[in-house]
């Protein structure tokens, strides 16, 4: 499929909202797997940290296919649907999750969540929209 581009009022909803992102990934028997995350952009591409012995992924290393939910933080009704496909990429330092952190909670990851120093490897997942769906 062809990368699209995301729509004005997506890109300043992710750029100015904390919202939290549904993010829907294949399950080795074909279920869907959804978890809650921090969701950033870096242009029309979508980015969220995770660690690679999490289900998550562990789906996107085997299948690429992720589909993202948002929606508007002032209006539940108000949504964007995106599917496409992800690409993993060691981040061995948080230096994502770190940023990130910092966006949503104003302190270093591993000050707001000490039981990180537990956590896998830290791998950078970078969304390729190729469909978009909702009202927002």
């Amino acid at each position: 499929m062809t990368a699209i581009t995301l729509p004005d009022s997506v890109k300043k909803t992710i750029d100015e909202a904390q919202l939290y992102a549904t993010v829907a990934t294949v399950g080795r028997d074909g279920h869907p797997h959804l978890t809650v995350s921090w969701l950033d952009r870096d242009g029309d591409q979508l980015i969220y940290s995770t660690t690679s012995d999490r289900v998550q992924g562990k789906n996107l290393a085997r299948d690429p296919r992720i589909t993202i939910v948002i929606t508007a933080p002032d209006n539940p009704f108000l949504y964007a649907e995106i599917r496409g496909t992800a690409a993993l990429t060691p981040d061995p330092d948080g230096v994502l999750v770190d940023r990130m952190s910092h966006k949503y909670t104003g302190k270093p990851y591993a000050e707001f969540n000490p039981a990180s120093v537990n956590d896998g490897p830290r791998v950078e997942v970078r969304i390729t929209p190729t469909k978009i769906a909702g009202s927002l």
